[in-house]
């Protein structure tokens, strides 16, 4: 019995996916025979090569007569473009596209290739990745490399950061022509080239991991192929599909062309289930969360109370490319809770299908431990929804008796239990840098938001943390239905007049998940309307509000970057884009020195 995990494009290919290594280890650990493929970062690596961006580039240039001549055969001077048939809108955007580059970056097309392999080389070197400049242009190189790779496919577009496409909806339809559509689907080709490999394997189960939107064309044109060309039982999992599955259910068609079966909601224990069900030890009734078709209908199996992570069997890294990866050093993602504590923001539903327990901190330190040894792995991401000021304490005391030396960051909450000891203590062993949830600079939205703090409080905590030497990162957000545009410049002024204490800030906009607390009573919280979701998978809603309106909204956007950006004063952090990035610089140099840097671009 073979199990194969895949993680498919498209995610950030810094470091592996938490996801993985944990499943990998849970069935490692359960006897049977795993193997993992990081098909993201492999992605990544195939096209940022300077054969393959060169080829990218000449079949653009190659394609355009044909384009002209489809695109000819419906043109009328009385149609408007949304009258055009599906698949020519797509094919008119991808040649004005290629036209605009040949008119205004004609040298791109040329000098780009031959600059992609040494700015890759560069994020990956521990001498160069740590001189800013190389390594902002080298970020910079790339980002025009995925540019020209993309124009064959336009107007599907792959970044460093996501895979999109302005026509994608979240509708069933709209999906499977993305999936099949060799004219905009970059997927295709990359897989038929990865399918003898993962065929030699020989799986019998292979396992596909889709987390986030930016998965969806990518994976599921995967788990399609899989379902074509090997006869392993393929399982869709991940966080995705779980938020939308009373939708999936709906389709036996998802079944047919996707998968065999669907996992929802936390993983490690099913995987394991579904493992020995596929081995002929217990009938498929007993995999708990499964999802699969049977005898023409859609059984959806019973839930089962989730493994505790203390019960849970160490991640395993075996069969991963570390050198491929897209820095210096590995950052791994790393759990000592799942759910969140609190659990009561009205905003939030980061934590749906999770159930909220903690790791002991013993097994923790001595996963760290073994981790370090067998890897050389010695810098951690906590991916916890928040990691709690009583936790934190009693890990750093107990890093502090131990031998293992070890770099991490971490999100929490501005708690007032996060005093000038704990956090001191926790710098001292090893924690560089909190992403706090600020939210906001209103009392009332804070209040709306329910976050279950001392709001007076919060800036004696970022100062008694920066004062220990942590770099703080705050979490804003604007566009909570109620916020007014004088409220969303409480947000703006209480940024700008911290710099101090708040020494980077990451800003986002307000959507309404389909699982938040603001759908039991949104009147109270400025919702005016809530429409029915047009798109079935689409995870969020769309809603009118009392608050800031739309064109409102995205000028006070634009107005947070432009003033952040010169009370900020050009920092090197705003360059460096990635939190793993800033995180590595923070622990090569002092907070000073990466605060105080200036570039000179």
């Amino acid at each position: 019995m073979k199990v194969l995990l895949t993680f498919p494009p498209q995610w950030t290919p810094i470091s592996p996916h938490f996801a993985i290594p944990s499943l990998s280890g849970q069935l490692k650990a359960a006897g049977f025979e795993t193997f993992v493929c990081d098909l993201n970062i492999d992605f990544y690596d195939k096209v940022l090569t300077p054969s393959y961006v060169l080829n990218s580039a000449s079949r653009a240039l190659q394609a355009q007569d044909e384009l002209l001549r489809e695109i000819g055969k419906y043109h009328s001077p009385d149609k408007a473009f949304g009258d055009y048939p599906f698949d020519i809108q797509n094919k008119m955007v991808r040649y004005s596209k290629v036209k605009e580059y040949i008119t205004k970056r004609a040298d791109d097309l040329v000098n780009i290739p031959k600059f992609v392999g040494d700015a890759k080389a560069a994020l990956k070197d521990k001498d160069v990745f740590y001189k800013p400049e190389i390594l902002i242009k080298s970020m910079s190189i790339l980002d025009e490399a995925l540019d020209i790779v993309s124009l064959p496919y336009y107007p599907s577009k792959i970044s460093l950061d996501t895979y999109s496409n302005p026509f994608f909806r979240f509708n069933f339809e709209t999906i499977k022509y993305f999936v099949f559509d060799k004219d905009t689907n970059i997927f295709i080709d990359y897989y038929k080239s990865k399918m003898d490999k993962i065929k030699a394997v020989g799986a019998d189960y292979i396992g596909v991991s889709i987390n986030s939107s930016s998965q969806i064309i990518p994976g599921l044109t995967l788990a399609n192929m899989l379902k074509l060309h090997t006869d392993a039982h393929v399982n869709i999992g991940g966080n995705f599909f779980g938020r939308v599955v009373d939708e999936v259910v709906k389709r036996e068609e998802f079944f047919e062309l996707f998968c065999h079966s669907l996992l929802v909601e936390e993983g490690e224990l099913p995987v394991v289930e579904l493992a020995r069900y596929l081995n002929g030890e217990i009938s498929v009734e007993d995999v708990s969360n499964l999802v699969y078709p049977k005898e023409g209908k859609i059984v959806v199996n019973n839930k089962k109370t989730p493994m505790k992570l203390d019960d849970m069997a160490n991640v395993s890294l075996d069969g991963f490319e570390f050198e491929k990866y897209f820095a210096p050093e590995i950052i791994l993602p790393f759990q000592s809770s799942r759910g969140c504590y609190w659990g009561k923001c009205s905003f939030c539903d980061q934590g749906f299908g999770q159930n909220f327990n903690v790791k002991n901190p013993d097994k923790l330190i001595d996963e760290f431990k073994q981790i370090k040894q067998k890897y050389g792995i010695d810098k951690f991401e906590f991916i916890d929804e928040s990691v709690g000021p009583a936790y934190l304490k009693e890990l750093s005391g107990k890093l502090e008796k131990s031998d293992v030396k070890v770099n991490y960051f971490m999100d929490a909450r501005l708690e007032r239990a996060f005093d000038k000891e704990v956090l001191k203590s926790a710098y001292n062993t090893g924690l560089k840098m909190i992403l706090w949830g600020l939210e906001s600079g209103s009392k009332r939205i804070m209040e709306l938001i329910n976050k279950g703090i001392d709001i007076d409080k919060r800036l004696d905590i970022l100062k008694d943390s920066s004062d220990a030497g942590i770099w703080n990162f705050a979490f804003i957000f604007f566009g909570f239905p109620a916020e007014t545009k004088e409220e969303a410049m409480q947000t703006i002024d209480l940024i700008v007049n911290s710099r101090d204490i708040i020494h980077s800030y990451g800003r986002s906009v307000f959507t309404m998940g389909k699982h938040t607390r603001l759908r039991e009573n949104p009147e109270a919280y400025g919702i005016t309307k809530i429409y029915p979701a047009q798109d079935e998978f689409m995870p969020s809603y769309t809603f009118e509000s009392a608050g800031m309106q739309k064109q409102e909204l995205s000028d006070m956007l634009k107005l947070c970057t432009n003033t952040c950006h010169r009370a900020y004063n050009n920092p090197l952090w705003m360059y460096l884009r990635y939190r793993e990035y800033l995180f590595l610089y923070l622990c090569k140099y002092s907070r000073k020195e990466v605060s105080e840097y200036k570039l000179n671009l």
